[in-house]
């Protein structure tokens, strides 16, 4: 809805069919239109020729796999957008250290924040934060992304906002759970209070700075994940 031209890339062969002549990911996403700026394609090659800007929205695990495929076709000092959210079980790396250990050379923006798909693709108002140690890239991904729906703030705090965005989820599966017993609103109130404690003292011995945690990607996140049946984790934790 910017003006920008988007090539979609999917593994699915139904999928790439499906974005192209439905105009619609009518399984994951029903009623929520592709816009005829964005075409999707089922060769990697083809998705990143000439691209200004490449987004990941990819498992967390499969982020590596998926950087080492795309690594010949990456020029250096390209802008790399992280959306996806977790840590790499074999490494315990953050996932902008495992893109960048694939293809060392890219700029890693971590585009962060509370956001359910379905309600972004209404036109839900959300906003957003994009962490770099690189403020011009941050600020390149912000301007791009920004929107009357879609409020993209800067950050250069990307270990803090990482670890907020993966670790929320801990505590969105515990929030769950104590939904799924029949407890109350105190203690899912007591849950995820102490919930962004733990999460910000963890991040801080890993050199995140405290404030993030109070921010979008912090507090933010972990509200609208544990208190949303949107969220997977909470589901999950309910059942």
């Amino acid at each position: 809805h910017n003006g920008h031209n988007v090539r979609m890339w999917s593994i699915d062969k139904e999928e790439v069919e499906m974005i192209n002549t439905k105009r619609e990911q009518v399984l994951k996403l029903p009623g929520a239109k592709v816009p005829d700026g964005v075409s999707c394609t089922g060769d990697i090659k083809e998705a990143l020729d000439g691209s200004e800007l490449v987004i990941l929205v990819i498992p967390s695990q499969n982020i590596r796999e998926n950087c080492r495929n795309m690594a010949k076709y990456i020029t250096d000092d390209k802008i790399m957008v992280c959306c996806s959210k977790g840590i790499e079980i074999d490494t315990g790396l953050r996932l902008s250290e495992v893109i960048n250990q694939e293809i060392p050379n890219v700029r890693v923006v971590a585009l962060s924040g509370p956001c359910h798909a379905e309600e972004l693709a209404q036109g839900i108002p959300t906003a957003y934060v994009a962490a770099s140690h690189d403020k011009e890239a941050a600020l390149t991904v912000q301007d791009v992304f920004m929107s009357p729906k879609f409020r993209v703030y800067t950050n250069p705090d990307i270990v803090g906002v990482e670890l907020g965005g993966a670790l929320k989820n801990v505590i969105a599966l515990c929030a769950g759970i104590s939904d799924g017993l029949g407890y109350g609103d105190n203690t899912k109130a007591a849950l995820m209070t102490r919930g962004i404690r733990e999460i910000a003292r963890l991040g801080v011995t890993l050199g995140a700075k405290p404030e993030t945690f109070a921010g979008l990607t912090g507090v933010g996140d972990l509200i609208v994940t544990c208190t949303s049946m949107h969220s997977r984790n909470r589901r999950a934790g309910i059942l």
